[in-house]
C-alpha cells in the first residue's frame, strides 16, 4: 500500500487537495487517475481511504470514503540521543527507530558533543517518510534540540534510564525494563556522557544501564535499545 501523510486531514474532512508536489507523484508517478484510491494518514493514527475525483498533477484532489483507527502503544518510548559527528548515521537512527515504533525522539546537545547543530526540517521529512515507508499512522513526535541539563528539567514519566560506556556499577537494560511502562533513554554522543552528566542524571533519578558486551556507536545503541524495549512489550 502506498501511503501519504497529511497532518491537515481528520474525521471531518469531506474533500482535500494534494500540493503540486505530492499530486504530481500521485498522477505523473504513480500514474492513479479519477476513481483510483489513495490511501492518506494524518500521523495521529487514523487511516483515511480516499478516491480520487481530480486527477490533476498540480492539484490532485480526493474525497474521504473511509476512517481506519489504529491504537498507538500502551507506553511512551522516548528516545533523547545525542546528535552524531557525521549526519547521515543520524538519519539512519531516525528513520529505523520510526519504523520499529518510537514515539517521541530529542536531540541533545552534551558536553562532549562535536555536532551542536542539527536541521530539524530535515529531521522531520526523514521521520515522516520512514513512517510511511512502514505503513504507521503515528508520527513519532521530533522535539528541537535541547541541551542535556535542558532535557533533565523536562521531567518525564515512567522509567528513566542513561546509556553510557563507563567502568562503573550499571544494571542489565533489558532486565530492568518493566513491561507497559512509558520509559525515556538517553544515549550519548561518540566520546559518551561526561562523568558530571552521569551524575546529574542518577541525582535526577535515571539508572545507569548497559545495552550488551559491545561498545556501539551511538545511533547502533539508540536503535538496540528502541528494538529492546518494543521487543519485551510484544512477548
Amino acid at each position: 500500500m502506498q501511503l501519504f501523510y497529511t497532518p491537515e486531514i481528520n474525521a471531518q474532512t469531506d474533500t482535500f487537495i494534494f500540493d503540486k508536489e505530492e499530486s504530481r507523484h500521485i498522477v505523473k508517478v504513480l500514474r492513479k487517475t479519477t476513481g483510483d484510491k489513495v490511501y492518506v494518514t494524518n500521523g495521529l493514527g487514523s487511516l483515511f481511504k480516499t478516491e480520487i475525483t481530480l486527477a490533476s498533477d498540480n492539484k490532485c484532489t480526493v474525497k474521504i470514503v473511509s476512517e481506519e483507527k489504529s491504537q498507538p502503544l500502551p507506553f511512551h518510548l522516548h528516545l533523547a540521543v545525542a546528535p552524531t559527528k557525521m549526519n547521515d548515521r543520524y538519519e539512519w537512527f531516525l528513520e529505523k527507530a520510526t519504523e520499529i515504533g518510537v514515539s517521541e525522539i530529542t536531540p541533545i546537545i552534551c558536553d562532549r558533543s562535536e555536532r551542536t547543530q542539527v536541521k530539524i526540517d530535515r529531521f522531520e521529512k526523514i521521520v515522516v517518510s520512514a513512517m510511511k515507508q512502514s505503513n504507521q499512522y503515528h508520527l513519532p513526535k521530533l522535539n528541537e534540540a535541547m541541551t542535556f541539563k535542558e532535557f533533565l528539567k523536562t521531567k518525564p514519566d515512567g522509567q528513566k534510564f542513561i546509556a553510557h560506556c563507563e567502568e562503573t556499577d550499571k544494571k542489565s537494560f533489558k532486565s530492568e525494563l518493566q513491561k507497559g511502562v512509558d520509559a525515556t533513554i538517553l544515549i550519548g554522543p561518540e566520546g559518551d556522557f561526561s562523568e558530571k552528566e552521569i551524575a546529574l542524571a542518577l541525582a535526577d533519578g535515571y539508572i545507569p544501564v548497559s545495552l550488551g558486551e559491545t561498545r556501539l556507536r551511538t545511533e547502533t545503541a539508540a536503535v538496540v535499545a528502541c528494538h529492546t524495549v518494543i521487543l519485551l512489550n510484544e512477548l
